[in-house]
């Protein structure tokens, strides 16, 4: 394509990881950018919009005009705004389901629906065996981009084979390389004091999936045929792992190389370098070795890079090594097997005819790799997409979505630390301050649990943790083993006053080991979760409580989740689910669609509990039987002007219509809201989606008061309403339902 062509294409937003960010997609990202603006000419005409992992971000240079906070939905909202104002004409997306925020990184298909130009998404990650959330953004991708970018020919496959996805959305564009000369090997011993060395490299950052240890243990045999041999490993710790297990995994490498008394044979470099000095250590390498250990890997940055300059290769057999080093353009070794590595290196190292013939021939593939084809390669698909579509017919924003997601407070946490402290959240409070008179109790603490296990998924916010292991840690003292039931009602010098607790606080602290079972930050909360929710499990059979029942129902299906082979699980979620179903089909009339004489407290979790226990097992016409009960509650709790008007507690709401209006509790908006919205999950029926905001707005003030119920101030949330007016108390129950509803909302809406 001709300079002018190319200029004509006009302005572009790259949306990716960047550097000095330490990773490869901000590598990738990088270079594929600064090959398009060389190619443009203009340099406004290019411009980076950069993820953080990090709160306090990095020092980005002059290209990148726009952070987005990893974890922070409304960025991505305001990236495509910002965007479209600035009227760039084409965005191109570096994807990666790890680098963006939301349940399998769903949070990017918010922005990319709000984008209104044409959009490239390179993929960096095509699954052969997706999970139902990974499958369900690679849809979303599909959906919203105008071209689908794959660096292999696999990639390709998987995309038309296993995703249905037309292959005239599929482009295939190779991994971009550096334009380097072709050297020759041990160019630059010297610099790195490695004067004298048969040097074997691998780079990249440090993982427990990159097999070192593998291409360790076969350096005894090398060693042994080749003294001067030496394993340089450059790069250092993944930030991630470095973050959640610290560096145990260089560690275990170090102890290893003790062990088989390879210390003056293996070099750590624990550098992230820049491309020049990347170039100048494969430039020093005799051999490159990648010993992965898993096949599914669709493309790789280290080896395209190694490729490039003109490495002699040993890898294991990922798909994309099998693709790039085909017809002897390197060598490929099975996955674990060290001798078959140790073997090859060494014909390697003693054959150098045949290493130079196979450096040659991965050099001369890679120069139509090199960025500057790249580049020109994603300006042709760009040209094709202008001819082929306008503008105009571009699917439109739903500008009501953003308008609600754009008027939803920030979740702010601030009060529930008030009420916290090293024991658990206290219940209630006289105002705004914690009221220790009325202690602690498990319904409580579950509840907390539920929404910081919730809000760490969704944020990632490690200052939370805390707070979560607090909470668990009073789930786990308030279990009785004896019992197998869990006491509920604990004074604040930490006296229990009963033994043991109601059904329905059993039901809400499994409840709770559910969800942080299903969401737990790592394996070692997940554990303790998982095993006390076992032991918790079986006291729930003979148990009356229909609430009791559902609480449970809600804990077994996020456990499920995790654990989805548990037998027993499985077996008392349809127990449960069935004693409710029957109240339903014994009590409910056409006139009374209800399981009860009366509807009292927490009433959409009954039909809740019915239409997700009736989608897993699956029953039809326990799903349907939910979903006209939920339907029935929305229609009796809502006024004539449309706002949600809850039945409240001095009365209930009876089979004669007699209506309770005052004692309107925030639990009901909640139960209303997580059963809404999860109907709205698993059908995409957009009236679900705007029943549920029509009941979070009752706390924002479509009330029957027409006053927030909650505080935007403290965080915190009043009691109730009341006939004198909304309660000035803020309690933990009532707190807490806010911050579940709107932190599922966030979720929900970033699907």
């Amino acid at each position: 394509m001709d300079k002018q062509k190319i200029k004509n294409l006009g302005k572009i937003a790259v949306i990716g990881n960047y550097l000095p960010r330490n990773c490869g997609i901000a590598t990738f990202t990088t270079d594929l950018s600064i090959a398009l603006a060389k190619e443009l000419k203009v340099e406004q005409d290019l411009i980076n919009i950069a993820m953080d992992d990090i709160p306090e971000g990095y020092d980005y240079p002059s290209p990148v005009k726009f952070r987005v906070q990893q974890n922070i939905q409304s960025d991505y909202y305001w990236a495509a705004d910002y965007i479209n104002v600035n009227q760039y004409e084409t965005a191109i997306l570096q994807h990666e389901y790890g680098i963006f925020g939301g349940e399998d990184g769903s949070y990017i298909l918010h922005m990319l629906k709000s984008l209104k130009m044409p959009v490239l998404t390179n993929l960096h990650t095509v699954l052969e065996n997706p999970t139902y959330g990974q499958r369900k953004v690679m849809d979303g991708l599909a959906k919203y981009s105008d071209r689908l970018l794959v660096m292999s020919k696999k990639a390709f496959d998987l995309l038309t084979r296993v995703y249905g996805i037309d292959r005239e959305m599929v482009c295939f564009v190779p991994h971009g390389i550096p334009d380097v000369s072709y050297a020759k090997q041990g160019l630059h011993n010297k610099l790195f004091a490695l004067e004298n060395r048969d040097v074997i490299l691998t780079f990249g950052l440090l993982g427990p999936n990159k097999g070192i240890e593998n291409m360790i243990e076969a350096l005894p045999a090398i060693v042994k045929k080749h003294p001067n041999a030496t394993y340089l490993i450059l790069g250092k710790t993944h930030p991630h792992i470095l973050d959640k297990a610290g560096d145990s995994y260089r560690h275990g490498l170090q102890q290893l190389i003790k062990k088989l008394k390879m210390d003056k044979h293996v070099v750590f470099h624990n550098h992230f370098v820049e491309l020049d000095t990347l170039v100048q250590y494969l430039q020093t390498s005799k051999i490159y070795s990648i010993p992965y250990l898993k096949k599914e890997q669709i493309t790789s940055g280290t080896l395209a890079y190694a490729l490039g300059v003109g490495a002699a290769i040993v890898s294991t057999p990922f798909w994309y090594a099998e693709e790039l080093l085909a017809d002897g353009r390197g060598c490929l070794v099975p996955f674990n097997d060290s001798a078959a590595m140790s073997n090859t290196i060494n014909e390697l190292l003693d054959n150098n005819k045949k290493r130079e013939t196979m450096r040659l021939k991965a050099y001369n593939y890679g120069r139509n790799m090199i960025w500057k084809e790249v580049a020109r390669q994603h300006f042709d698909i760009i040209s094709d997409i202008n001819k082929r579509k306008s503008l105009d017919n571009l699917e439109d924003v739903v500008w009501e979505y953003h308008k609600i997601f754009n008027e939803l407070p920030e979740i702010n946490l601030s009060h529930l630390r008030t009420l916290s402290d090293s024991t658990g959240i206290l219940q209630h409070a006289k105002y705004t301050t914690p009221n220790l008179h009325h202690g602690y109790c498990v319904d409580d603490n579950a509840r907390a649990l539920i929404a910081t296990a919730m809000y760490y998924s969704l944020r990632k916010d490690k200052t939370v943790l805390p707070l979560l292991q607090t909470y668990l840690a009073f789930l786990y003292y308030a279990f009785n083993e004896i019992t197998g039931r869990f006491r509920n009602f604990m004074t604040y010098d930490r006296r229990w006053l009963e033994q043991p607790g109601s059904e329905d606080s059993h039901g809400r602290a499994l409840w709770g080991l559910g969800v942080m079972v299903k969401e737990a930050p790592d394996d070692s909360i997940r554990n303790i979760s998982m095993l006390l929710f076992k032991e918790a499990l079986p006291a729930i059979e003979p148990f009356t409580s229909p609430r009791a029942w559902a609480f449970s129902i809600l804990g077994l299906q996020a456990y499920l989740t995790v654990y989805g082979g548990d037998t027993d699980a499985c077996n008392m979620r349809n127990l449960l689910a069935d004693k409710i179903y029957q109240l339903f089909k014994n009590n409910a009339t056409d006139q009374w669609p209800w399981c009860e004489e009366k509807a009292t407290y927490a009433n959409a979790l009954l039909p809740h509990a019915l239409i997700i226990a009736g989608q897993a097992m699956p029953n039809p016409d326990m799903y349907e039987m939910g979903i006209k009960s939920l339907k029935w509650l929305l229609k009796v709790q809502t006024a004539s002007d449309g706002h949600l008007s809850l039945i409240g507690n001095a009365g209930w709401l009876d089979k004669q219509g007699n209506h309770s209006k005052f004692g309107q509790q925030p639990i009901e908006v909640m139960s209303l809201i997580n059963a809404c919205l999860d109907v709205y999950i698993s059908t995409q029926e957009k009236p679900w989606l705007q029943e549920s905001e029509r009941c979070l707005s009752w706390f924002m003030g479509q009330n029957d008061l027409q006053t927030p119920v909650y505080d935007y101030k403290t965080g915190g949330c009043g009691d109730g309403i009341e006939s004198y007016g909304v309660s000035a108390n803020q309690g933990a129950e009532s707190s807490l339902a806010w911050i579940i509803s709107l932190i599922k909302m966030y979720t929900v809406l970033g699907i």
